[in-house]
């Protein structure tokens, strides 16, 4: 049996390059072989496991899988080496860069509380918003992500996916660009949450990669950033950000008042997921504004449900995206979304992944790593 080389987690702290058995793709299945990049999530899980992950004992519910799984949900970016036999070959052909939406569900019609495996934490998904049917009428209720909870992950050498997962690139858009259309697609589906209406002003709290690409297209009359870390807040100014605050120097809300006539942001994005971040997203949007949580959080904030209703503001937020890859590799394409290849600061190859990827993350909170095998 083929073997490659794959990053594998077991548990926090514990992350290991190994080689695993080569998969090959099933019926309705597209093999692709990697590029692929470092998510924050896989930083995070080097301190704790998410929710959705499974655990030594517990197998994810919607897998079945227990740890170690090959890590990887973000920015999965590759050249298809393997067509099922049942691959709609009219789509697909051997040699072909596409990306991957990691995206899968139970598949249920039902909307019961599942348990994830991990404490007593679980997500309910309803149908009747859309969300993740890939054209499939049922009702999904257990969501979670190709390389947390199993089914291998962008940190390997290959993967096989299923094909109403995959999605073309564009022609002349690299893989490396590719590689960011996870990311992209989370900023995508939260402008698009967000009711986003053209002249909106928007304050973006949390200048990490999401935040950026927030910037690249929420398409705001003014766009506000605020960001502690020095570097990020240079490259907001690089991604032509209006103006870009240092929340350890200036009072955020009154200045973002300030620059949009005294009213706020029209809308405030909280990328960061910390105390300060929510409570500088409500105190900065305007009368009736919207806020949108995209941060994933690792505390339970507090909220002062009078300042939301004293606003009469949205409080919203984002899992993830919504089935949004297609009409973004087209804006891509056109070229409507641009510069996106500033976000990628460093190449290393997959065997170095821990040390001078997800460490080096961890160090160097600034930097967003690109992985490409030798």
């Amino acid at each position: 049996m083929a073997t490659m080389k794959a990053v594998r987690y077991y548990g926090p702290g514990d992350i290991r390059v190994e080689q695993v058995p080569e998969p090959v793709a099933g019926d309705t299945q597209v093999k692709i072989k990697f590029l692929l990049i470092v998510c924050g999530s896989d930083v995070h899980a080097f301190f704790t496991p998410t929710p959705v992950h499974p655990t030594l004992t517990k197998p994810s519910y919607v897998t079945g899988e227990t740890l170690p799984v090959v890590m990887g949900h973000e920015c999965i970016s590759g050249t298809i080496t393997e067509l099922g036999s049942r691959v709609d070959s009219s789509k697909f052909v051997l040699g072909q860069n596409v990306v991957v939406e990691p995206l899968l569900s139970c598949m249920e019609t039902t909307a019961t509380l599942v348990p994830t495996g991990c404490g007593t934490f679980v997500r309910i998904l309803h149908s009747s918003y859309g969300l993740y049917t890939f054209g499939r009428d049922k009702n999904l209720t257990l969501l979670l992500w190709q390389g947390i909870g199993g089914r291998g992950g962008g940190l390997a050498e290959y993967i096989a996916v299923d094909q109403e997962l995959v999605f073309v690139l564009p022609a002349g858009i690299p893989l490396e660009i590719g590689a960011l259309m996870e990311p992209l697609s989370i900023a995508w589906h939260a402008v698009k949450r967000a009711n986003f209406q053209a002249g909106h002003t928007a304050l973006i709290v949390g200048a990490g990669p999401i935040g950026l690409l927030l910037i690249k297209n929420v398409g705001a009359s003014w766009i506000g950033v605020s960001e502690p870390a020095l570097q990020r807040r240079a490259s907001a100014e690089k991604f032509r950000a209006s103006a870009v605050f240092d929340p350890l120097a200036v009072d955020v809300p009154t200045t973002t008042a300030q620059a949009t006539s005294g009213r706020g942001a029209d809308v405030v994005f909280d990328c960061a997921g910390i105390q300060a971040s929510i409570t500088t997203a409500i105190a900065a949007v305007r009368i009736r504004g919207t806020v949108v949580n995209v941060a994933v959080w690792e505390t339970v904030p507090k909220v002062n449900l009078n300042d939301i209703a004293t606003k009469e503001l949205m409080l919203t937020s984002t899992m993830g995206c919504d089935k949004v890859h297609e009409e973004l590799l087209r804006a891509v394409g056109e070229g409507r979304l641009t510069g996106l290849e500033e976000l990628i600061t460093k190449k290393i190859a997959l065997e170095d992944v821990l040390e001078e990827g997800i460490k080096s993350l961890i160090a160097e909170k600034d930097t967003q790593i690109t992985l490409r095998h030798p």
